[in-house]
């Protein structure tokens, strides 16, 4: 019954998350302080959970010993709280630092830049940007670009993506009002390692917020 409960708990959790991030990448429109405000109290719920849940499984391990699976699938559902508590922990700074006005003289930021290898010279990009002060009343509409250094052998270049001429190039378009999650994929050659990628944000052919990352 307890891991029933834990279950039912854990799909609530996850239903939330999955608005809450659909609310941050654009999908609804919001005042940030209430979405903020929000998941303070969301993260505080969700320790209780994890408290709850740890107090389960410490009660029922001598119980469920028997049924390895049972309890493999419990330590499973603590995990999952554990990680998406400390993510939401994270992502609550950024956004409170992004909405007290830490964006620059341009009231736009990109933060959280992330570059992760896939494999065969593929890497994914994840970052996170936002309007704040005036700016954030009114839509961002322009486009995020990359640009790697590249070095392949002895030489060292720089790409950018898009590509001038990419037929690709609709998919860094972008535009948001307060919070955005953005992510996507690049590709370079195989045998080639990439040494720093810097994400831009483009507004009128001017680059209104960069953040660079070293691999």
């Amino acid at each position: 019954m307890s891991v029933v409960l834990l279950s039912g708990a854990s799909l609530a959790l996850a239903g939330w998350i999955y608005d809450a991030g659909q609310r941050f990448a654009g999908f609804h429109q919001g005042a940030s302080e209430q979405e903020i405000a929000g998941m303070r109290e969301h993260i505080a719920k969700l320790e209780l959970d994890l408290e709850s849940a740890r107090k389960v499984a410490n009660a029922s391990e001598s119980r469920l010993r028997i049924e390895s699976t049972s309890l493999e699938q419990l330590s499973l559902q603590i995990r999952t709280l554990e990680e998406e508590n400390t993510r939401l922990k994270s992502d609550l700074a950024t956004f409170e630092n992004l909405a007290g006005g830490q964006a620059g003289n341009s009231g736009i930021a990109i933060s959280r830049l992330q570059i992760l290898p896939v494999g065969g010279g593929q890497y994914r990009y994840r970052l996170l940007v936002a309007q704040t002060g005036d700016k954030k009343d009114k839509e961002f509409n322009g486009m995020v670009q990359l640009v790697a250094t590249v070095q392949r052998g002895k030489e060292t270049a720089m790409m950018q993506f898009p590509a001038a001429g990419d037929p690709a190039a609709s998919q860094y378009q972008v535009s948001f009002r307060y919070f955005r999650r953005l992510e996507g994929t690049f590709k370079v050659a195989a045998e080639a390692r990439i040494q720093r990628v810097e994400a831009r944000l483009i507004q009128d052919g001017v680059v209104r917020a960069s953040q660079s990352v070293a691999l």
